[in-house]
């Protein structure tokens, strides 16, 4: 097969050599040193589609979205293949992250996915109804998964109320990578894919409090979290939604935060009374209440106490609250 007048033929030895050190320097952090071989390799074998690939994914690490988008964009030009190459996701990403709109769309439909025509062609892709997943905030830090309505392909708004730990807020939009590293089941049986962070998309403005509840019912503190909901905002129940994982666990596929009865996940790393930061999920209706709650509240300053003392107002001898603190 000729590309622009040259033979595509097999890499070479020294091609190989250069790119498997390469990818050993980016397991390391050393990505300057990677690029430089990476550079090297697509020098030598510049009509190869996967010089330009393994450039593109340097450049997604390091967050380098301009040269993601150059890198990618001559990676697909030498693709012999028309759809479903993983050079086009890494080229949404890319513009994505630089809110190059029309490309992201045409990344899109080359993969394979249905973009409908809604927000038109220069618009966001919107309208491509992909459902819920989880999101791994923090990958390589101190690791929280959350929950998270897909808006495309590359971007997740946060719906859970992360720990402050996360440094990320209820509604704010992460962009993720394209490889799942685990997954959360329901009890009705659907799985839903755990992607990981790459980088904050659309900081949100609404702050994060933590507050320390009296609520004599389940239904009491559900009161709250509907209460939050039908403001706008959003009240998480965290003694009951946090369980500490190791990282194989939480890269496996796990229970999810659906289902009935005693949770005895022999995977769950947690103490009692003691959650750790690196999942979320409800307790089931079989476990003990214990009516001292720690939450988290995302809503705005003006709005808090009020919303608090509106629920207290609803049912005064089964609910309190106290210790409100914004922590995020």
């Amino acid at each position: 097969m000729r590309i622009f007048g040259k033979v595509r033929h097999r890499p070479s030895a020294s091609w190989r050599q250069a790119t498997d050190r390469a990818f050993t320097l980016i397991g390391d952090g050393r990505y300057e040193d990677a690029g430089a071989l990476l550079t090297r390799a697509a020098d030598m074998e510049p009509w190869l589609s996967e010089s330009w690939f393994n450039l593109a994914l340097l450049h997604k690490f390091r967050h380098d979205w301009e040269q993601a988008r150059a890198a990618g964009l001559r990676a697909v030009a030498l693709l012999d293949r028309e759809a479903g190459a993983p050079d086009w996701w890494n080229v949404g990403i890319a513009a994505t992250a630089l809110q190059d709109w029309p490309l992201a769309r045409r990344a899109w439909q080359a993969y394979g996915l249905k973009v409908p025509g809604e927000g038109g062609p220069a618009g966001e892709p919107a309208g491509m109804e992909l459902g819920s997943a989880a999101v791994r905030l923090s990958p390589e830090g101190e690791a929280e998964v959350v929950w998270g309505r897909r808006l495309d392909p590359a971007r997740i708004e946060v719906l859970s109320i992360p720990l402050p730990s996360s440094g990320r807020r209820w509604g704010e939009v992460v962009l993720h990578d394209g490889v799942p590293h685990g997954e959360r089941v329901t009890a009705a049986g659907p799985s839903y894919p755990v992607f990981d962070e790459i980088e904050l998309w659309a900081p949100s403005p609404v702050p994060t409090w933590v507050v320390l509840l009296e609520a004599a019912t389940e239904a009491d503190r559900d009161a709250l979290e509907r209460l939050a909901a039908d403001a706008g905002f959003a009240a998480e129940d965290w003694s009951s939604s946090v369980r500490l994982l190791c990282r194989t666990c939480s890269e496996s596929r796990m229970p999810s935060d659906e289902g009935d009865g005693e949770h005895l996940d022999p995977h769950d790393h947690s103490e009692p009374g003691h959650p750790g930061p690196l999942g979320h999920r409800t307790a089931g209706s079989g476990s003990l209440w214990v009516p001292e709650r720690e939450c988290g509240i995302a809503a705005p300053a003006g709005l808090v106490r009020g919303l608090l003392d509106g629920w207290v107002a609803d049912s005064p001898d089964t609910r309190e609250w106290r210790d409100l603190e914004e922590v995020c």
